[in-house]
């Protein structure tokens, strides 16, 4: 969440924040709960004050008849703060859930606009790729080549899971090896998460677990939810810590499964492996000092430059518009895959993102450190995705695919596949 107690000092750039958004938050009525959360806290300290004097007074001689005053007073007294702590605390709780529906700070640099359409590419790398003949998409390749199954996904699971399967399931486990070592290479330290997180760490992501808009799959009765991506369970990590400063930037790169509902994903855009309700993601995460931040998201960035291009896969960088930025992120990156077979004449599509959220994930998942000057300040934090390996594979089925229905794979990918063409 944002810094709470700048709601009035900033309230005209928070309110143009949210409006810049395409978000609907009542910035008003939350800073009417907080006033009155407020005025309440006074009267429960003027309370606790007088409790305090009331006590200090029973335990001097005093007279049976004051005593039996006091007694009566002292229960009046706890009565009435009973039930202004009641209160404060019901006001503490929907101050805080309401507080947390307000997104980061853009970044002034970052597009204002409310839709894909209004986000902006700002760089370009390899040229699509162009047929003599008709080009297939990834779901034709990969049954064609029985490499992917969705049918029996679909028996067993349900509508958007899936199978792979042979050559399919190595080249899978090339891409993971393939994008590990390049993240390793620039000092990250590689994790296996758990699959599964507490909603208390979802929402100090900034992940909404309830609710018909939720994209998390909550695991009924337990508190706790399938995750969505490693951002959420690298994030929680260090939740409730002070980190040394000499530690910082650490580095993490997590592998995990990912689940998410995938509510109104639908389409032409969305067949195949490109939307779907499993897959496995190596993610990157940094926390670090805030005012390298920047650098870092840059950094991030050319990690995932460097996995694709090293793919020979054709791709733009798109600078997220604010409307599709997602509450935590004060600026987003997208890179964008040419995928053949998406569309009539093929499209780009995204295949990582990487995300600065500043200090809004730290202060919920009360994330700090210990300056120089021995104060206590939040840390900022990153994520970015290394590989999604479902949409990988789209772009190299689709790219590599070859006139006679093979595929090709990448010379990047051959050393960890063992061969160079599924067929």
């Amino acid at each position: 969440m944002i810094d709470i107690k700048e709601l009035k000092s900033r309230y005209d750039e928070i309110k143009k924040n949210i409006a810049d958004r395409y978000m609907n938050v009542d910035l008003d009525a939350i800073i009417a709960i907080q006033d009155e959360r407020y005025t309440i806290l006074q009267e429960v300290e003027v309370l606790r004050a007088k409790r305090n004097e009331n006590a200090a007074k029973m335990k001097g001689k005093i007279e049976q008849s004051l005593r039996a005053e006091l007694i009566e007073e002292g229960k009046r007294i706890k009565a009435s703060l009973q039930e202004k702590e009641e209160k404060l605390s019901e006001l503490d709780a929907l101050f805080m859930e309401k507080a947390r529906t307000i997104p980061n700070y853009a970044s002034p640099k970052a597009p204002v606009g409310k839709e894909d359409k209004d986000s902006l590419a700002i760089k370009f790398v390899g040229e699509p790729k162009k047929f003599s003949f008709k080009a297939k998409d990834h779901v034709e390749l990969g049954e064609s080549l029985d490499i992917l199954d969705f049918d029996s996904g679909a028996k067993v699971a349900g509508q958007k899971f899936y199978y792979i399967k042979n050559k399919g399931v190595i080249l899978q486990m090339a891409l993971e090896r393939y994008a590990m070592d390049i993240v390793l290479k620039h000092g990250f330290t590689p994790f296996i998460t758990p699959d599964i997180a507490k909603e208390e760490i979802l929402n100090g992501i900034g992940f909404n677990p309830r609710g018909e808009e939720s994209n998390i799959y909550t695991i009924e009765g337990t508190g706790t939810c399938l995750v969505g991506t490693a951002e959420i369970t690298l994030g929680g990590y260090y939740s409730n810590m002070i980190l040394d400063k000499k530690d910082l930037p650490i580095k993490m790169t997590g592998l995990s499964h990912c689940f998410r509902r995938e509510a109104g994903g639908a389409g032409q855009y969305s067949k195949g492996l490109y939307r779907v309700h499993q897959f496995s993601k190596l993610e990157m995460f940094i926390y670090c000092l805030p005012e390298e931040s920047e650098k870092y998201h840059s950094e991030i960035l050319s990690i995932e430059e460097e996995i694709f291009s090293g793919l020979g896969l054709a791709y733009r960088v798109v600078d997220t518009a604010t409307g599709d930025l997602g509450a935590p992120a004060y600026r987003k990156f997208d890179i964008e895959a040419w995928m053949p077979g998406r569309g009539d004449e093929g499209e780009y599509g995204e295949v990582t993102s990487t995300s600065n959220c500043t200090d809004y994930q730290a202060r919920s998942l009360n994330i700090r450190f210990r300056d120089d000057d021995g104060k206590i300040k939040f840390v900022h934090m990153l994520n970015g995705t290394a590989v999604a390996l479902s949409r990988a594979i789209v772009a190299i089925l689709e790219n590599y695919q070859n006139e006679d229905g093979s595929v090709s794979i990448p010379p990047a990918l051959v050393p960890y596949c063992g061969f160079d063409r599924i067929d």
